[in-house]
């Protein structure tokens, strides 16, 4: 019997979790705190009550300034039937906290509290309901300055940032989200794939120093209805970029509702010989930022993609709250898991296009 309490064990089990059925990751943060209302001294509490600056949306504090309001959003995400939640660290690199003059300490503690934060939730579930263990994704978002792409519109060679630096962001990130606990490594709302790459080899070379192996998710976004990432990438151009790392699984969040997102969806099932992910949002904005889906018509929508096969997790973005996770997870109970391809070999190569040579 897989023992539980040891990460290898609940890897163990994610993996042939897998293989029985349709997964279901947690929605989203952002909306569910701004429910909250919270004040200006919810952020700083008193560890940041002399903090020179506004503090108020930056989320992830509250992984060290209200870790009950994290802890009690990992349950309610849990309690709506979700088997992976999210570490509260989205922007948790000292690149994105720069924005708020976070040093790399506090950042290190923000991604630590957060990872063993979830992984406390996680446990006392497991504790409470033996036969369906829960898991902990840490959660690295994109940055706020890209790689690929110029920072100056008169001069193409202009980059704010280098990969070393990236690198070593991603890097500190990563560690302390290992140490803290996570069960694997989720890299989402991916805009540009050279960052994403770097990630990628924050993680691996943890790995190669000797610490445990985690499964690698990687969750790209199409950014409009061009078909094509921030940087420019279709989806299996962007496939061929990342499927290096072997990662466990692979597919799309963000930007787009589930009626514009199914398309990429598709074709990534179609190329991808590992687990296909997705969380759209709840539909587009309206007009005041807020979106209008109900919980019944996201639900409906993923039922289809689970009914013709297509996907292997499914959870929520922007706009997504508990209730519409319940409702993705009651439309696709008891449905079979999308089976991965085998895909002939081939050298598979990848610009702002694919390029393929049997």
């Amino acid at each position: 019997m897989t023992d539980l309490t040891t990460r290898a064990g609940r890897i163990a089990a994610l993996k042939a979790a897998a293989k029985e059925r349709i997964l279901i990751l947690d929605g989203s943060w952002g909306v569910m705190f701004q429910k909250k209302k919270l004040t200006e001294a919810d952020y700083r509490a008193q560890r940041f009550a002399d903090y020179d600056g506004q503090m108020k949306g930056n989320n992830d504090i509250l992984c060290l300034t209200r870790p009950d309001l994290v802890a009690e959003l990992h349950d309610a995400y849990f309690a709506a039937g979700a088997d992976i939640s999210e570490t509260n660290t989205f922007s948790g690199t000292t690149i994105a906290q720069a924005d708020y003059g976070l040093d790399a300490a506090t950042v290190r503690d923000i991604n630590y509290e957060g990872a063993r934060i979830g992984r406390e939730v996680a446990d006392r579930w497991l504790a409470e309901h033996p036969d369906k263990p829960r898991f902990i994704a840490g959660s690295i978002g994109p940055l706020n300055v890209m790689l690929s792409m110029s920072s100056d519109v008169n001069d193409p060679g202009a980059r704010k940032v280098t990969f070393d630096q990236v690198y070593q962001a991603y890097r500190e990130q990563v560690a302390a989200l290992y140490e803290g606990g996570v069960d694997l490594f989720l890299i989402e709302t991916i805009t540009d794939t050279l960052n994403c790459k770097a990630a990628i080899k924050a993680i691996m070379d943890l790995r190669d120093e000797g610490h445990e192996e985690l499964p690698i998710w990687i969750s790209g976004t199409i950014t409009d209805r061009s078909g094509r990432t921030l940087s420019g990438q279709t989806a299996e151009a962007f496939w061929n970029s990342i499927k290096h790392c072997k990662p466990f699984a692979v597919g799309f969040n963000c930007a787009l509702g589930a009626d514009l997102m199914r398309p990429h969806i598709a074709e990534m099932a179609r190329i991808a010989d590992t687990l296909v992910a997705a969380y759209p949002n709840a539909g587009l904005p309206n007009a005041m930022g807020e979106y209008d889906e109900e919980p019944h018509q996201t639900g409906h929508q993923l039922h289809e993609w689970a009914k013709d096969g297509i996907v292997n997790i499914l959870g929520g973005c922007c706009g997504t709250t508990p209730d519409h996770i319940r409702h993705v997870a009651d439309e696709v109970r008891g449905l079979t898991p999308r089976p991965i391809p085998e895909r002939p070999k081939a050298m598979r190569l990848a610009g702002l296009e694919p390029f393929e040579l049997a």
